[in-house]
């Protein structure tokens, strides 16, 4: 009885409890940064993004593991139904609280949206992933968004340690997984790739308080 008890109390938040501790976190972030000056936004920002940063890439994007890939999947639900690379990117960017037209930029090339939403940009034509590697290293650790010949993903890059994480078609019946970004997948494969990075100042700004992305310059 008492181990039932324990198991119960250790076990993880659902996926639609994880949505509202997110957005309440949220509008916490966003009192707090209405009532503060110039520094202390700055500031709130910053843990802002760390909060965000550890929420999407130690509970959104594992839940999504295993979720099947088809071209047309559109579900918002992990493990129920079939994703599509652009509609995960830009799913688990919405359960993460950002403001954004899901259906459009899920249907869109990755390119216009990287520029929109990514603070620091690299491309890569006809370059080994081993650079890709490299940069990545260098930038150091956060959320990237990853744009290829044809395909999207995520790319976390935590204690220096990168990994693409993405819906794959290459493994369709497994789908979204976390891979190295060396092997038999799209990212090794594509000859040109745009790489950004996420969650800049302007993007959690945005996403403190509530705006739209598309609003962002």
């Amino acid at each position: 009885m008492h181990a039932l008890l324990l198991a119960i109390t250790l076990a993880p938040p659902s996926y639609a409890d994880l949505k509202l501790a997110i957005e309440a976190r949220r509008l916490a972030f966003r009192a707090a940064y209405t009532s503060a000056d110039s520094l202390e936004r700055a500031a709130i920002v910053d843990s802002a993004r760390a909060y965000l940063f550890d929420r999407v890439t130690l509970e959104i994007l594992p839940s999504w593991h295993g979720t099947q890939w088809d071209f047309n999947g559109t579900t918002r639900t992990p493990g129920h139904g079939y994703i599509a690379c652009g509609y995960f990117v830009n799913t688990v960017l919405q359960v993460a609280g950002f403001r954004l037209p899901r259906v459009k930029w899920s249907q869109m090339a990755a390119e216009p949206i990287t520029v929109k939403t990514c603070h620091v940009i690299k491309r890569f034509r006809d370059r080994p992933v081993s650079e890709v590697a490299a940069w990545l290293k260098a930038q150091g650790d956060g959320l990237y968004k990853v744009g290829l010949d044809n395909h999207v993903g995520f790319i976390v890059v935590r204690d220096g340690r990168a990994r693409f994480v993405h819906s794959n078609y290459y493994q369709h019946e497994v789908g979204v997984m976390s891979e190295p970004l060396e092997g038999n997948n799209p990212l090794a494969h594509s000859r040109y790739r745009i790489v950004g990075k996420l969650l800049g100042d302007a993007m959690m700004t945005a996403w403190i308080t509530g705006a739209d992305l598309t609003t962002l310059p």
